[in-house]
């Protein structure tokens, strides 16, 4: 592109950035100085806060990403009690990025300023689909204002000291899909991590990403590009990598359930959790941060032990929060004492790619288990890349079988991966 051709808030050439910002890495640099990362925790809201960040390092994860920050109220002048409260690190936490959203170009420039010094780099979310990123505009809902996404990424660009990367979501036009990419790219994103499903999927009707957009992106785009979607088992990152070409996976809302995830290994439950316990006795974290992430945790046993739910909601120190996982432990191991020591060999996944383990093992939340219209989506899904229909033979298109089969699970919710 021309110096003439270049949108108006493109106010330095890259050849001028790379003057300012002689230290500053880009693209593939920055991967590699992070230390090549595969296994990537998502940024996820009051979640992936420092002491879960820990536990996850400490069982595969290569690059963690801070919870969402608001960055107007992450760099407002007259408190920092937001800031304090949200973001936390420490010299283990290393690599981090911590993301924002945002709608106004300074705003986010003073956040960032912030963390210069603690981060590695400083990633902006295109991808939120909840309505509160609705009614704030940003997120997902900045889709249709490119002008603005790429004024957002460019002030950082051109004005921070450490890079910038973006998380998207894809359209449902692949071309569209590429463009909105190669727009970030061209404004100054380093690394694109692609939520591979559209900002509809969300909720019940959650369904597949598509990692055939993620592949189309990755395909068109010159800087390192992460996958987020469909990652419920440890098996599944490498299929991702396969599928995709992609440079590293995320997982989000799997790696609540399963913080152990990308070791590959099979853990109890109440072993992450009193792990998790004992690093927020060196990290204090909020109350309500440490039981969301055990009210995950449990997911399977909470229904069973009906009781020790209730204990957990009414948990209001880490002393309480501690006698509760205590409790907990006490049940699962009676529990599998009565049903029989737990092997990892000996669970097969059934033909639509799940596997059934003991409630007190670490696994993905599936919403409605084994909900068949999802895994018939899954299959078609898989059955159409390997052997497209010919068309004499449906008046529908397998992408269209796929889709009627998403839409008519209407209870169904797999885990965001």
């Amino acid at each position: 592109m021309t110096q003439t051709e270049r949108p108006a808030h493109f106010t330095l050439t890259e050849d001028e950035i790379k003057a300012k910002f002689p230290e500053r890495l880009r693209g593939y640099d920055l991967f590699r100085a992070m230390g090549s990362p595969k296994h990537i925790v998502a940024p996820m809201v009051d979640q992936s806060e420092l002491a879960w960040r820990m536990l996850s390092r400490r069982y595969g994860a290569d690059l963690c990403y801070t919870p969402m920050f608001h960055a107007k109220m992450f760099s407002d002048a007259k408190s920092s009690k937001y800031r304090d409260e949200q973001w936390q690190t420490n010299e283990t936490d290393k690599p981090v990025i911590v993301q924002f959203c945002a709608n106004e170009p300074d705003a986010l420039l003073a956040a960032a300023r912030l963390v210069v010094g603690e981060a590695d780099a400083v990633d902006l979310n295109l991808g939120c689909p909840q309505h509160i990123a609705k009614r704030g505009h940003y997120g997902s809902f900045l889709m249709e204002d490119w002008d603005l996404v790429s004024k957002l990424i460019r002030k950082l660009h051109e004005n921070l000291e450490i890079p910038v990367t973006a998380k998207i979501r894809v359209y449902p036009e692949l071309e569209k899909t590429i463009a909105y990419a190669k727009m970030v790219e061209a404004a100054g994103a380093q690394i694109i991590c692609v939520h591979g499903r559209l900002r509809e999927q969300k909720g019940h009707k959650t369904g597949l990403a598509d990692w055939d957009k993620i592949k189309a992106v990755k395909e068109a785009v010159s800087v390192p590009v992460f996958a987020n979607g469909n990652i419920l088992y440890h098996e599944d990152i490498q299929k991702c990598i396969d599928a995709t070409g992609v440079d590293g996976v995320m997982s989000a809302e799997t790696n609540l359930y399963n913080p152990a995830l990308f070791s590959g290994k099979v853990l109890p439950t109440w072993q992450m959790a009193e792990e998790y316990i004992e690093i927020c006795k060196q990290v204090p974290t909020k109350n309500s941060f440490v039981r969301g992430h055990l009210f995950k945790l449990f997911r399977y046993s909470l229904p069973i032990h009906t009781d020790l739910r209730q204990q957990l909601a009414q948990a209001r120190t880490p002393e309480e929060v501690e006698q509760f996982v205590g409790a907990m432990k006490k049940r699962l191991m009676e529990d599998e004492e009565k049903e029989g020591k737990f092997e990892p060999g000996s669970v097969v996944a059934d033909e639509f790619g799940y596997k059934k383990y003991p409630h007190w093992i670490c696994q993905p939340a599936l919403r409605f288990e084994h909900d068949k219209e999802h895994s018939q989506s899954k299959r078609l899904l898989n059955e159409a890349k390997a052997s497209p229909a010919k068309p004499e033979e449906s008046k529908k298109t397998a992408r269209e079988d796929v889709e009627e089969a998403d839409s008519n699970a209407k209870r169904q919710k797999v885990a965001a991966a």
